[in-house]
């Protein structure tokens, strides 16, 4: 049976944001008011650097997570579900010094976005049931 058209975007969406999660440094170089949150290089700040890691790791795993996402259930979820709370604490501390405004026009949406759209595709994909009929957990 072929993949719905949903699945397939999953899939591409899955690529795609994993691709952003890999290339948070250099956006951070160009457009650091929106995905830094320090002055200075990225490689700067110990906290960048530890949420680069991060975010490299999560990167690395969508893109594998992309080749059967229903086998992969439980990582979907996480990605969205910490990009919701990592969104909401970055919109709340952006109010707070006045000088990280620039974060709700960058990374805020940008997690934003991602919870939105994999949450979306992998409801309309009845990915949860493929990955129950295929033996994998679903959460």
């Amino acid at each position: 049976m072929a993949p719905s058209t949903s699945y397939r975007v999953l899939q591409i969406a899955l690529v795609a944001f994993g691709a952003v999660m890999i290339l948070l440094y250099p956006l951070a170089v160009v457009w650091p008011s929106g995905w830094a949150w320090h002055a200075g290089a990225p490689h700067g700040s110990d906290y960048f650097m530890m949420i680069m890691g991060v975010y490299l790791t999560l990167g690395a795993f969508l893109w594998n997570a992309a080749r059967r996402p229903e086998a992969n259930i439980s990582l979907i979820w996480f990605t969205v579900v910490s990009s919701l709370v990592h969104a909401a604490i970055m919109t709340f501390q952006s109010f707070g010094g006045g000088h990280h405004m620039g974060h709700l026009a960058g990374d805020v949406p940008a997690l934003l976005l991602v919870a939105v759209v994999l949450s979306v595709l992998v409801r309309s994909s009845a990915l949860a049931q493929m990955a129950t009929t295929s033996g994998a957990s679903a959460t």
